[in-house]
């Protein structure tokens, strides 16, 4: 990454894709990453990252960003029941640029059908037989056509404390879009409800968001819940991650029954 010049000291910035840098000179600080989806230019001018600086495509063919370096931290687990991470993700949910951008970029919304099916296809014969996975996905198959949505958003796709970042300056920022997807908002409302919110405060919460916990949101949510962990506990098991996926699978009898 000698594009910036000598001056600048480069280290790796951590994260799991190796693609992520800081950029350091005369009292500078960028964030570089490399190959960042098209649509880091629609989050920044919504305000939901921090600012994109300048974007530059190299020789061979790389596609490098850089954003404003933020000084803060990552939100505490406690922190996400506060109201400006409800509101943070309501203007994500309604945001109709984002919501183009992604279209553009050729996603598509998707179903509870799909999301079932990809779901499926991804377990391998071990994971398939095991006793809680196999009860999920029964409910999963049970519930399917009962947690239809009328009104698809941009879903995150991985909302965790991690990715929440409040800058010194008092700022809120939800980063690494990289599964960012076309789906039912209760996708994302249900990671972080059961999460990091104690169920007698749900709806307290989702008034803050701007919605009402009804019975069909409530089914909604167990279904994209049970969904994801599946999907965790497989990415877990192919990066031999076994505790982790062990304690996946220990969660799916609990958010059933939860």
């Amino acid at each position: 990454m000698d594009y910036l010049g000598r001056e600048w000291e480069i280290t790796p910035a951590g994260g799991a894709t190796g693609e992520a840098f800081i950029a350091r000179h005369d009292g500078q600080k960028l964030f570089l990453k490399r190959n960042s989806s098209p649509f880091l230019a629609v989050l920044s001018a919504e305000g939901i990252v921090p600012k994109l600086i300048w974007t530059k495509r190299m020789e061979n063919g790389d596609v490098i960003t850089a954003q404003e370096w933020m000084n803060g931290r990552e939100l505490s687990p406690a922190e996400m029941c506060e109201e400006s991470v409800a509101e943070l993700l309501q203007k994500i949910h309604q945001s109709t640029p984002l919501l183009n951008m992604l279209r553009r970029l050729g996603k598509t919304a998707q179903t509870p059908i799909q999301i079932l099916a990809s779901v499926k296809n991804s377990l391998d014969g071990e994971l398939r037989e095991d006793k809680a996975i196999k009860e999920t996905i029964q409910f999963l198959e049970q519930k399917v056509n009962d947690v239809n949505c009328d009104h698809y958003v941009v879903c995150h796709g991985d909302i965790n404390h991690n990715n929440l970042l409040l800058s010194d300056s008092g700022n809120l920022y939800l980063i690494d879009w990289d599964e960012a997807i076309i789906a039912d908002p209760a996708m994302d409302i249900s990671m972080l409800l059961y999460s990091y919110v104690e169920k007698d405060q749900w709806e307290e919460w989702l008034a803050k968001y701007g919605m009402s916990l009804t019975q069909e949101l409530s089914l909604r949510m167990k279904w994209f819940v049970l969904a994801q962990t599946i999907q965790t506990t497989v990415l877990h098991k192919k990066k031999n991650r076994l505790n982790d996926m062990n304690r996946c699978i220990e969660y799916l009898t609990f958010a059933q029954e939860y």
